[in-house]
């Protein structure tokens, strides 16, 4: 077989990312864009790398154990890794390979300079740029050097940071192998980057350019502050001018070497505004070739640049896809369902089909259009209390982009006249039976489902759930349904603002929402209480589940000493709540009931924390501070002018707080127990299919959106390619972060709180759950590693139905994501446990073990000590 040691850049494209790497793959593609300069050279490929690794034994031992680490394994990484590329560098590289590489040399110019630059197979890829991850080396010269630097590179696919992205980012030490590019040297007047999308508000419409003199090295590392220009539609729009004192430039004898710059060329442009706006629109050039924004490395010589490097932009948010050319405005779907994890497409598709309007997806998410709620003054004015009044931030950010003036156009108002007169529903009665017949009604419906799906496979189980969910549509419009949820939140608002108004009291319907009934969410963490109470008992069953790793573990509970109790209480409890579970509106997550191993640490905590009869005990204390609290008001407000007018509506108005505001939870719990109905059926079906071979595993069905599964269903074929490029773009989608507001420019508009009352250095959020409360901060991004202690102050992304259980147990809670009326603000006010949402980072912020205190009711996070020691058990 002939071996490919050597070839020109002008022998290779995108194609060949796994002989060349992705660096030598895009410089080669590069060079055939018309009028893009590419400096001269040749790639030594992977081929003679793996020859490099095969000719030493030892270094498969140590990718052995290397292999065996973690990423929190820093200090074994940074030594086993050394290890590693010592054994490299010292290898002789073979005489036939060193004669390859220096008559390649020999071709471009044996006495001229080289830049030899590490190319890695899993660099510059859409999903993981690796940028900096190994080793760059300019003004190389001489056929030895560059023999040298060549093994250099080869090592350096085994830097400390290089071995910890990887795993970061799962990628195999051994299936990542390494080319290096060799190019003539450019020595340029400057050098910089240019990102054809703002790396900082990720718009694509809008270029930004770092520029500074000499060599771009001084840029890269940070020795140089560099100028910044911004272009937009062919022109600069933006300029930030740094004092550049030092530039790094090549040395006469090799390598480089950096210089102080004339004090009167420090606050000169680097670049001029006409080739600000030429290298502008090279990148556009660049960015249509690969389809996809790029950050770009660049050199002006002889007043013409030369493009040394370009990879895709991998941190910028994807747009959701539109069919006209006109500007939209975008709001997640996930910072209001408290779940901003990238979803699977089956999920995906599933929320989109239950969904009461459109959904578009970007990145594993949802976002709702609302470019036509912000174009019309009235409709506007709505959005924007609602959305602003849930989540200040989005209000915020919406309120920024209308501000702007020309992103989205003022229409009127379709109707001058107003919108045609409708019956105005009756106002619904304060009555618990009401609630009670709308759960009945419910809870029928979801029986009916559960024994009717049975009877249906193939193609029909699919038209049947597509029936079905017009059926759970039809229970969610339910105008009673709708009238109680309303009646509830319009009742607390109403509360909050008259007492505040007529007592100076903030948030006082928060301590009357405590023990409500009908709420099925937050019965759900008392009754994970009542199983704890099961288990104390028994010391056997509960050192037996201090070591549970098994998902079986149900089935041997019983052979112990109290196991059967055990196990029956927690299967009572899984018959009722186990298909929730954290990110449940993504129907392809692992419910409670399929991996019930997720509980053991809230039982063990709970058994640990609390005496027997707690949870029994926590609502009955609840209640009575609901009606010691509702009995204050009422005598306040009595004292007040027209005071038994005022106190009679209070009264009333606290009635329908604590008779419908519980039900809010029910809808979702509803549609998850549905969800789960589907995805039982749904993974009986791709059983057959996996029997049949249609498809390898069960789950490859959760990588097909609802529509393509129903095809797959009718013919059995599927289309396997598609699978697994769902399979990395899901992997690639779970690194990013989604925003709150999002335009169709890509724009990631982050809104802020205005707002100066607050201590400095506090973190602002939003008040969701009144009280203060200082406590230790545990920062959990697991509720499976989620061992609290009582008195601890939860610090987590977001909060779910699913994280209840954990509630019990804290004192507080602190989260990045969420609203006035979202989950864990509802469940936090009936526990009583002051939250703030909507803490931005608070997981990065905010260290585990730290003191803090949270406020509330104004709505900000104080850190008053660095982290607290954690005990021996690990905490």
């Amino acid at each position: 077989m002939i071996q490919h040691y050597v070839l020109g850049l002008d022998e290779v494209d995108e194609t060949q990312v796994a002989l060349v790497g992705g660096k030598g793959a895009h410089l080669g593609q590069l060079s055939r864009i018309e009028g893009v300069h590419v400096p001269a050279g040749f790639c030594v490929t992977t081929e003679a790398f793996r020859r490099i690794m095969a000719s030493a034994p030892s270094i498969d031992d140590q990718l052995d154990r290397l292999s065996r680490l973690r990423q929190q394994d820093r200090q074994a990484i940074g030594a086993l890794s050394a290890e590693i590329r010592r054994s490299i560098e010292v290898i002789a590289v073979p005489d036939d390979l060193a004669a390859a590489i220096v008559s390649s040399v020999a071709r471009l110019g044996a006495q001229a300079a080289y830049a030899v630059r590490s190319s890695a197979t899993a660099e510059d890829m859409p999903a993981a740029s690796f940028a900096g991850q190994q080793d760059t080396y300019l003004n190389v010269a001489g056929s030895a050097a560059i023999l040298k630097h060549v093994s250099l590179c080869w090592a350096s696919l085994f830097t400390e940071r290089a071995v910890t992205y990887r795993l970061r980012n799962g990628f195999g030490h051994r299936k990542t192998h390494m080319a290096v590019v060799i190019q003539q040297m450019v020595i340029p007047k400057a050098a910089g980057v240019l990102f054809t999308a703002d790396p900082v508000t990720s718009n694509r419409n809008v270029s930004s350019i770092e520029a500074s003199f000499g060599l771009g090295e001084a840029l890269v590392s940070g020795l140089v502050n560099a100028d910044v220009y911004k272009v937009r539609d062919g022109a600069v729009v933006a300029k930030a001018i740094a004092v550049k004192r030092l530039a790094v430039y090549a040395a006469s004898s090799g390598g480089t070497r950096a210089a102080a710059i004339e004090p009167d060329r420090q606050q000169q442009q680097a670049l001029t505004d006409v080739q600000i706006v030429r290298l502008a629109q090279l990148g556009r050039r660049i960015e249509a070739h690969f389809g996809h924004p790029q950050d770009i490395e660049w050199c002006l010589a002889d007043d013409g640049f030369q493009i040394v490097q370009s990879r895709p932009i991998t941190t910028l948010f994807p747009v959701p896809a539109t069919s006209d050319r006109q500007n939209h405005v975008y709001i997640s779907v996930g910072h209001q369902q408290m779940m901003t994890d990238a979803m699977k497409p089956l999920g995906l598709s599933l929320w989109q089909l239950t969904a009461l309007r459109p959904m578009f997806e970007a990145g594993g998410r949802l976002f709702v259009d609302v470019t036509r709620e912000l174009s019309s003054p009235t409709s506007r004015a709505g959005l924007l209390q609602a959305l602003g009044g849930s989540d200040p931030l989005i209000g915020n950010a919406l309120q920024a982009i209308l501000e702007r003036r020309d992103f989205i156009p003022a229409l009127p108002d379709q109707d001058p006249a107003g919108p045609p007169t409708r019956s105005v529903p009756a106002p619904i009665e304060t009555d618990a039976a009401i609630v009670a017949e709308l759960v009945e009604r419910s809870e029928a419906s979801l029986a009916t489902l559960k024994r009717d799906i049975r009877a249906e496979t193939g193609s029909a189980l699919l038209g049947f759930i597509l029936e079905d969910l017009q059926e759970l549509k039809r229970i969610l419009l339910n105008p009673q349904s709708v009238q109680v949820i309303r009646a509830g939140m319009q009742a607390t608002s109403w509360l909050n603002e008259k007492v505040q108004d007529w007592l100076g009291e903030k948030n006082a319907a928060d301590v009357l929402t405590q023990s409500v009934p009908n709420n099925v969410t937050s019965e759900m963490g008392l009754a994970l209480m009542d199983v704890a109470d099961v288990i104390r008992p028994h010391p056997d069953v509960v050192a037996f589940l201090q070591d549970v790793e098994d998902e079986s573990f149900l089935e041997t509970l019983p052979t112990l000493p109290g196991g059967r109790e055990a196990s029956d209480a927690i299967r009572a409890f899984l018959d009722k709540y186990g298909m929730r579970c954290v990110g449940e509106i993504d129907m392809t997550r692992p419910r409670w009931s399929e991996r019930p191993t997720t509980l053991v640490p809230v039982i063990l905590s709970n058994i640990r924390n609390f005496e027997p009869g707690a949870g029994e005990r926590r609502f009955e204390e609840g209640l009575q501070q609901a009606r010691e609290k509702e009995q204050e008001l009422l005598m306040r407000v009595r004292a007040l002018p027209d005071g038994a007018s005022k106190a009679a509506e209070v009264k009333r108005m606290i009635d329908r707080v604590r008779t419908f505001i519980g039900y809010r939870e029910y809808p979702k719990y509803h549609i998850v127990s549905r969800y789960f109905v589907y995805k039982q059926a749904l993974l009986s079906e791709a059983e057959s299919l996996v029997r049949a071979r249609v498809i390898a595993n069960q789950e490859d069905i959760f990588f097909l959106r609802f529509s393509e599964l129903q095809e797959l269903v009718r013919t059995s074929r599927a289309d396997k390619q598609l699978i697994l490029q769902r399979k990395d773009a899901f992997r690639s989608d779970q690194t990013l972060s989604p925003p709150r507001v999002l335009t169709s420019d890509g724009e990631v508009v982050a809104g802020s709180y205005r707002r100066v009352d607050v201590p400095a250095g506090a973190l602002l959020g939003l008040p969701v759950s009144a009280g203060i409360v200082e406590g230790r901060a545990r920062v959990v991004l697991d509720m499976a590693d989620a061992d609290l202690e009582a008195g601890d102050i939860l610090v987590t992304a977001y909060t779910d139905p699913s994280w209840t259980p954990v509630f019990v147990a804290i004192a507080g809670l602190v989260t990045e994501v969420g609203g006035l009326m979202t989950h864990g603000a509802v469940i936090a006010r009936e526990y009583g446990l002051p939250a703030v949402v909507g803490v931005e980072q608070a997981t990065r912020l905010i260290r585990d073990g730290q003191r803090i205190r949270v406020h509330g009711s104004d709505g900000y996070v104080e850190v008053l000590s660095s982290a607290l020691p954690l005990t021996a058990s690990g905490r």
